[in-house]
């Protein structure tokens, strides 16, 4: 079954789901975070099928995530790096595992600790505000449309509505 594509919606979470969506994607990422770099070595960890390795390697490449670097000519082998697109996804994957932490974990705890090497603590991701540096929450936060939102949808009542420029 074919899936909808939300890559043209006006939205930044739905475009991020198109590209991050299924179950595989994000894991493919991590592991690319913990240092793996080989098909054999993705596989190996993940446990995932080849041919969705694949699919999911061959996206993330062309949608600029991850580069593909020759190390073996014959017969041809590529290392999957990180961009700088892929390596800002790291902020996506560390809020995603707090969430997981607080909700998630059982009471042995949490599965997976972040240290912050350069002060040298452990710690959790944390949402603030760009600019005065405050915890982002919810109930302090409205939605606004910017500048890419389409002008054809602007007018429309049940838009105007979930801005709140009824």
């Amino acid at each position: 079954m074919k899936r909808t594509s939300f890559a043209n919606w006006p939205c930044s979470i739905a475009r991020t789901l198109d590209l991050l969506g299924d179950h595989w994607t994000p894991l493919v990422v991590r592991e690319a975070f913990y240092g793996i770099r080989r098909f054999d070595e993705f596989q190996q960890e993940l446990g995932i099928a080849r041919n969705t390795l694949t699919d999911r390697l061959h996206r993330l490449v062309d949608e600029g995530v991850l580069e593909k670097r020759l190390y073996e000519t014959e017969p041809p082998r590529y290392d999957y790096v990180l961009t700088e697109k892929g390596r800002d996804l790291f902020t996506v994957l560390a809020t995603m595992s707090r969430w997981g932490d607080r909700w998630l974990a059982g009471e042995e705890g949490v599965p997976v600790v972040l240290h912050h090497d350069a002060c040298d603590h452990d710690t959790t991701a944390e949402v603030v505000c760009s600019a005065c540096r405050k915890p982002l929450v919810a109930q302090e936060t409205s939605m606004r449309m910017g500048p890419g939102y389409p002008e054809r949808l602007k007018r429309r009542p049940d838009v105007r509505r979930r801005f709140g420029t009824a």
